[in-house]
C-alpha cells in the first residue's frame, strides 16, 4: 500500500526554471520526432519506467506497438494495443462530474509502492515564485508513477499529493505543474493530459497522464481564432471543436490560472471535458503564415468540452478521449485498426462532442467569464 510508504524515502526529482527547455530541435516530417538529447526529466522518466518494465510491474509487456497514420488530411495516428484493452483494469463507475473522492475506490493510494518513480518537487527558492499575497507559493507535491496498462512507451500517471485524497477535478497548481513537465523535456513528443469524470475518466483520484509518442500531431499547429488573448485564450479553427490557451515558459503561472478558471466553470457547470498538452506552434489563423509562428518552443493546452459518457465506456473502435482528440488512436482488435477510415474517426468522435450551437453558448459564457477575472 502506497500510504504505508514512508514519504521521506521516495526518490525526489528537483526542478526549477531553470530546468526548461526553451530552444527545442526538432526534425522535419512526421517521424521520427525526436532531435535533441534526452532532458535529465526525461532521462529519470524513461531510466524509471523501463526498470519497472522490466521487473514485471506492468499488466502486460509493451512492446513496439503496430502504428499507421490514417490516409486524410487529419492524419490521425493509429496505434494497435490489444492487451490494454484486454488487460487493463476495470474503470470505475462514475455517476457525476463532480462525484466525491472515496477510499472504497480504487486509488493511488493502494498501488504497490514499486510503481513510483520519482516524487516531483519545484524548488521555490530557485525560482522566487511569489503567490498572489506576496508570499512564496506553495507548489503541491507531485507523485510520478508508472501506469500499469500503458498506451504507449513512458507512459506515467502524475498524483497530486496523494494523501489529500482529491477528486478527479483539476486544481492550479496539478496543471501548472502539467504544463511545467512539458518544458522539462526536451522530447517534442513527450504530451501530458487529463480526463475529467464524465470524460472517461477511469479512476476518480486527481492525476494527469503522461507518455511519449514518436510522431507529429495536427493539434500542435493548428489554426485559431483569438477570444480572450490578454488570457491566451483561443477557439481552434478545426475540428474537433476546443479551446486552446498557449504559452511560452515565463507565462506558465498566469495561463495555468486562465486555464483552471475555464475549468472550473466547466465543473460547476456540469460539462464534462478533456484537456491535451504539448509543444507546438503559437496561436496563428489562416490568413498567416503557419510558419512565422511554429518554432515549437511554447506549450499548447487544449481543452474540449464535451458530451458526458457515464457508466460502462462505450464500445466502438475505440474509447474517445484526451488522446482520440488529439489525433492519436489506440485501437483494441486488428479489424478495427486495419479497416477504420479518417471518415469513421471523425464520426466516431462527432458524437461526443457537443452541439454547435452548445459549444457556441458554451464560448460566450467562457469569453465574458475571463474578461471578468
Amino acid at each position: 500500500m502506497m500510504k504505508n510508504a514512508d514519504p521521506t524515502m521516495l526518490r525526489q526529482f528537483v526542478y526549477s526554471k531553470r530546468d526548461f527547455v526553451t530552444d527545442l530541435c526538432q526534425n522535419s516530417g512526421n517521424s521520427p520526432q525526436r532531435a535533441s538529447p534526452p532532458s535529465k526529466f526525461d532521462t529519470s522518466i524513461q531510466a524509471g519506467w523501463t526498470e519497472r518494465m522490466e521487473k514485471g510491474l506492468f499488466r502486460y509487456h509493451l512492446g513496439d506497438l503496430q502504428t499507421r497514420i490514417l490516409p486524410g488530411p487529419r492524419e490521425y495516428v493509429a496505434q494497435l494495443n490489444i492487451q490494454r484493452g484486454i488487460e487493463r483494469r476495470k474503470p470505475q463507475e462514475i455517476m457525476s462530474i463532480q462525484q466525491e473522492f472515496s477510499d472504497k475506490q480504487f486509488n493511488f493510494n493502494k498501488i504497490n509502492p514499486g510503481e513510483i518513480i520519482f516524487e516531483l518537487i519545484k524548488d521555490r527558492e530557485a525560482d522566487k515564485a511569489l503567490h498572489d499575497n506576496g508570499q512564496l507559493h506553495q507548489p503541491c507535491r507531485m507523485v510520478v508513477l508508472v501506469n500499469v496498462s500503458p498506451l504507449e512507451f513512458g507512459h506515467c500517471l502524475f498524483v497530486p499529493d496523494p494523501l489529500s485524497c482529491f477528486p478527479q477535478i483539476l486544481t492550479r497548481s496539478a496543471v501548472q505543474v502539467g504544463i511545467e513537465t512539458v518544458f522539462l523535456s526536451s522530447d517534442p513528443g513527450f504530451r501530458v493530459g487529463f480526463n475529467s469524470l464524465g470524460a472517461l475518466a477511469s479512476v476518480n483520484h486527481l492525476h494527469l497522464h503522461g507518455y511519449y509518442l514518436n510522431h507529429k500531431l495536427k493539434i500542435e499547429s493548428m489554426p485559431a481564432k483569438p477570444l480572450v488573448p490578454e488570457k491566451a485564450f483561443y477557439r481552434l479553427l478545426e475540428f474537433p471543436a476546443g479551446f486552446l490557451f498557449y504559452t511560452e515558459s515565463e507565462d506558465v503561472e498566469e495561463v495555468a490560472r486562465a486555464i483552471c478558471a475555464v475549468t472550473d466553470f466547466l465543473v460547476d457547470g456540469n460539462v464534462a471535458h478533456n484537456l491535451f498538452l504539448t509543444r507546438g506552434c503559437q496561436p496563428w489563423n489562416s490568413k498567416q503564415n503557419e510558419k512565422d509562428h511554429c518554432s515549437g518552443n511554447g506549450v499548447r493546452i487544449i481543452v474540449w468540452p464535451r458530451k458526458s459518457c457515464f457508466g460502462a465506456k462505450e464500445e466502438s473502435a475505440f474509447n474517445v478521449a484526451l488522446c482520440e482528440l488529439a489525433g492519436h488512436l489506440t485501437f483494441k482488435n486488428k479489424k478495427d485498426y486495419e479497416l477504420t477510415t479518417e471518415n469513421d474517426v471523425v464520426d466516431i468522435i462527432q458524437r461526443c462532442l457537443l452541439t454547435d450551437s452548445e459549444f457556441l453558448r458554451l464560448e460566450h459564457q467562457l469569453i465574458c467569464h475571463l474578461k471578468d477575472l
